[in-house]
């Protein structure tokens, strides 16, 4: 999610008063006690619905998971929320989902495409607005074709470390993907799901955590749970395309086909559609773009004034924009820059938002209009049917956007070398390679800035990976596809065709 908006939840402290000391008859502070053990709290609720054009019986259960140190003491505990249809079939499939961040909680995935019910808002890019959010039935829901468990990982939803853990023994690629394996392999041998066809997968730093977690389930810690399907929404595996730093030209290439698209879609370039206009900007990102960045100060001024041009007619930026940024142009420069004329900035998650910053100057914007515009009615959402429908008792706040991400240990461990360069794709390359039945299903939106679909491309295309196991979708929306209703609609058919073709 927004770097910014996690940036600014860290900022957030509390005020302590103190009060006078009086006297000598004021009695001694008591030690403080150890926090009591955590109690695991299950909440059921047997229901019924509509899916896939099916009616079905399911039972909702939310539970608390408590991980434990080797001393047996109670470290996180961790929050599941399952949809299984009634009665139980261990022949049906099983699909294990979370969101991303890091930091962010299952919300979006849960109350937005695969749940039961799913949060009202508009689906036209336009702002939620303020309470009521209707909770509808969501017909799109995967539920007729698999048993869904969402998972909130340490930090995320309800979800907590408890007192005195080290966070460092969960924040990180490594230590978050142990710990969710670990909820994985409990709730299947709970719920007598080994023979199940198992899928796993989420969205954005969701797509990172698979490929950790299934190097856990198949290949490091446990090597015993086998998948079926990886399902990866708006994919983020090789971090250097999100990265502009000086002399890294990658982030540039990888975005330019977005800028295109988002481009398109205001108006500002012509084209028969978005896809013919974002495989024209993939066409030239690989090949003269990506030349002339690597060219760098040797590159000749006709060959420069050519890729000026090119750029300015696929971006819609002027060519003494795109001279003034030296032919690099941001992600953050470009959403205020876009629609200046207008005075409009454009939005990072999704680009059809549109938002009015504070003045009209200035390179980046204030603030993402495609995060606030859909932010207030997913918590609402969440919390009602937690709370008030399934009867989950508890003080804390649902983050749905927890302070986790600053914590968080980017190392990989031992045997990866120095890792100034994170890309984490060869590891699904190396669950596919070693079981052979393992599939992958990857879904991109087009005006998604947050995880570029052309970087995905780039990253699941290396060697190594096998090609003929890949199924690709892309949408007419951005990184959170659903909350466009039509696309919502193709992404719900899309995996249940995925998961049916097993």
């Amino acid at each position: 999610m927004n770097a910014r908006f996690l940036a600014a939840l860290a900022a957030v402290s509390a005020l302590a008063l103190t009060a006078p000391t009086i006297a000598q008859d004021a009695p001694k502070a008591e030690a403080a006690k150890p926090a009591a053990a955590p109690e695991a709290q299950v909440k059921s609720r047997d229901l019924a619905g509509t899916f896939g054009g099916q009616r079905i019986a399911y039972r909702a259960t939310i539970a608390d998971t408590i991980l434990t140190d080797e001393a047996g003491k109670a470290e996180a505990v961790i929050v599941t929320t399952s949809y299984v249809k009634t009665p139980a079939d261990p022949s049906r499939p099983v699909f294990f989902i979370y969101n991303g961040g890091p930091g962010s909680g299952s919300v979006w995935l849960q109350m937005g495409a695969f749940g039961p019910k799913r949060v009202a808002i508009p689906s036209d890019a336009r702002d939620d607005g303020a309470p009521p959010y209707p909770l509808l039935d969501n017909p799109d829901s995967l539920l007729d074709v698999a048993d869904l468990v969402f998972i909130d990982p340490p930090g995320t939803g309800f979800s907590y470390l408890t007192q005195g853990t080290d966070p460092k023994k969960y924040y990180g690629l490594r230590q978050d993907a142990r710990a969710v394996a670990q909820v994985i392999r409990r709730w299947i041998n709970d719920n007598g799901r080994w023979s199940s066809p198992k899928y796993l997968g989420g969205e954005s730093y969701g797509t990172s955590r698979t490929a950790m977690v299934v190097d856990e389930l198949e290949g490091s810690t446990y090597n015993d749970v086998g998948l079926n399907g990886l399902i990866l929404i708006s994919t983020i595996l090789d971090f250097a395309g999100r990265e502009p730093t000086p002399g890294n030209e990658l982030a540039y290439v990888v975005t330019l086909p977005n800028m295109a698209a988002a481009a398109y879609y205001h108006g500002k370039v012509q084209a028969p559609s978005v896809e013919a206009i974002v495989e024209e900007a993939r066409r030239f990102a690989i090949g003269p773009f990506a030349s002339a960045l690597l060219k760098g100060q040797d590159l000749p001024a006709e060959e420069r004034a050519t890729v000026r041009k090119e750029l300015s007619r696929l971006t819609g930026l002027s060519e003494e924009y795109l001279e003034q940024a030296d032919l690099r142009v941001t992600d953050q420069r470009f959403y205020k820059e876009l629609l200046r004329d207008r005075g409009l900035t454009i939005g990072r998650l999704d680009a059809r938002y549109t938002g009015k910053d504070f003045d009209n100057a200035g390179e980046t914007p204030d603030a993402d209009p495609s995060f606030y515009g859909i932010d207030a009615g997913y918590t609402a959402a969440i919390n009602q049917w937690a709370r008030e429908t399934l009867g989950y008792r508890t003080d804390r706040h649902y983050q749905s956007i927890g302070n986790v991400g600053g914590q968080w240990d980017w190392s990989l461990g031992s045997g990866w070398g120095r890792q100034a360069y994170l890309n984490i794709a060869p590891l699904i390359g190396q669950a596919m390679r070693q079981n052979s039945q393992l599939r992958l299903f990857n879904a991109q939106g087009y005006y998604d800035f947050a995880t570029p679909f052309f970087g995905a491309e780039y990253s699941l295309k290396r060697t190594g990976i096998p090609q003929e196991r890949i199924t690709w979708k892309y949408y007419d929306a951005g990184h959170m596809m659903y909350v466009r209703d039509e696309d919502r609609v193709k992404l719900s058919a899309d995996l249940r065709e995925f998961i049916k073709a097993r």
